[in-house]
């Protein structure tokens, strides 16, 4: 859901149909390239940030970890399913 007042348009990504968020949330800095990697507690509250707001592409790589963003967006997820069961 975007946040109150705001409106992400969606756009087409590839030939087959699928949609996202027209702006993503680039991951790289999260983990690589830009100083040390940033506080795993902060990238995840970032993550939720814009999953409420409506972002729906996370644009991650192998290149940033490996595995890194990916395994990030996987605790993301399991802060999710543990707040929904308490």
């Amino acid at each position: 859901m975007a946040a109150e007042g705001t409106k992400l348009g969606r756009m087409k990504l590839g030939s087959e149909g699928f949609e996202v968020s027209a702006q993503g949330l680039g991951c790289m800095g999260m983990s690589a390239f830009y100083g040390p990697p940033k506080p795993e507690p902060d990238m995840i509250q970032l993550i939720h940030h814009a999953i409420n707001s409506g972002v729906t592409f996370l644009d991650t790589s192998d290149v940033y970890g490996p595995h890194t963003n990916e395994i990030l967006l996987g605790k993301r997820r399991i802060h999710e399913m543990m707040g929904a069961l308490l």
